[in-house]
């Protein structure tokens, strides 16, 4: 590591063993910034399979073994959780396509390892909608955003019911029937995702996406999104998924191949190309080349570089530069270009600025 290395997460995320050597004044400022980036589990858990936590200095370690704690805790919630949605869902016979970090700990994958969840992530068919949602409510998930714009935004143009919240559990679920809005420029095909989901492996009650499946909705979810301030655990759990998956016989040809059919090249192409620059993800040259239709122009090319490689880090003054607040208002309004076509887009942001000052106003 060298002085230059500012953004300690990424640094710890490539070789978490080598953490054990770290000097105390470097574990104090890795603390901060894996609490903002939602990551200081995910060395914790490393450390301990290793058998290396007790080499790590008693102040950090304390940090450690309480980030232990929580993710046991929050692990322990989400099966709670899906097996109150089962209970909710299930008789009507929708099949529950898990997503996101519940899958991967109903999936039985190392990238639930220390994960820290945030929310409950489900897919269904977008015919099933309206009685999935009735089934939720009357297990006592309620909706949120009753503005009715907010409504309307979520229900006409959005990939997703409005986040529901459980009205005592105060649990959030978010119910999608796709993985990118209506209005975005790239529609990919979620009969092809739900036809191709298998059983969860710990829980057959559920089914998650197909391995190449559920790589690139972590790369299309990730560069994506207008909120970039857990981009760094999004990238890891991609980092992870390909290290889990990339061992399996005929995983890469699948994955670049399920790509151009679902036309999400370019978000595939972005997630490898970040994965490797900042984590180190083991990828076969020839998916690179294979991905390669993906790449945004040579010109284009440097200025997204300059973007992810500043908004990607931990949401941490230690670990920002003088342009990561810039950066992150230009993917901002880059998510927001991707999801929604220029009038519409033009119409939405009026609207929420007249919102915020009616907000301030009051």
């Amino acid at each position: 590591m060298t002085a230059l290395d500012s953004d300690l997460v990424s640094v710890a995320l490539r070789d978490p063993l080598a953490l054990v050597a770290w000097p105390v004044p470097h574990w104090e400022e890795l603390i901060r910034q894996g609490r903002r980036a939602d990551l200081l589990s995910r060395f914790a858990v490393a450390l301990k399979d290793a058998g290396l936590l007790e080499m790590v200095p008693v102040a950090p370690r304390m940090h450690l073994e309480a980030a232990l704690v929580v993710a046991q805790a929050q692990e322990d919630a989400v099966r709670r959780e899906v097996g109150h949605i089962y209970k909710a869902v299930g008789p009507i016979g929708v099949d529950i396509v898990l997503l996101k970090g519940a899958a991967y700990l109903v999936g039985g994958l190392p990238a639930a390892k220390g994960r820290v969840f945030t929310d409950v992530d489900i897919l269904v068919p977008k015919r099933a909608l309206p009685e999935v949602e009735a089934a939720l409510m009357q297990h006592g998930w309620a909706t949120t955003h009753h503005n009715p714009y907010d409504q309307r935004y979520y229900r006409q143009w959005m990939h997703e019911l409005p986040p529901l919240r459980h009205v005592t559990r105060a649990t959030v679920l978010d119910v999608h029937h796709a993985i990118l809005p209506e209005t975005a420029r790239s529609k990919p095909d979620s009969g092809k995702l739900l036809a191709a989901s298998v059983p969860a492996a710990s829980d057959a009650r559920f089914r998650v996406l197909a391995p190449p499946d559920m790589v690139l909705h972590s790369a299309t979810h990730l560069f994506h999104n207008e909120e970039l301030s857990h981009g760094l655990r999004d990238l890891a759990d991609l980092d992870s998924l390909l290290r889990d998956f990339g061992v399996r016989s005929g995983f890469w040809e699948e994955l670049t191949q399920r790509a151009s059919e679902l036309g999400l090249t370019r978000p595939l192409y972005y997630g490898l190309r970040y994965a490797i620059r900042m984590l180190g993800t083991p990828v076969p040259r020839e998916v690179l080349t294979a991905i390669d239709i993906g790449h945004p122009s040579r010109l284009l090319r440097p200025l997204m570089d300059a973007l992810f490689l500043r908004a990607l880090r931990p949401d941490h003054p230690s670990a920002a530069g003088p342009l990561t607040p810039l950066a992150r208002q230009a993917l901002y309004v880059r998510a927001h270009w991707l999801r929604m076509p220029p009038h519409l887009l033009a119409y939405h942001l009026i609207r929420k600025a007249f919102r915020r000052e009616e907000q301030d106003a009051h």
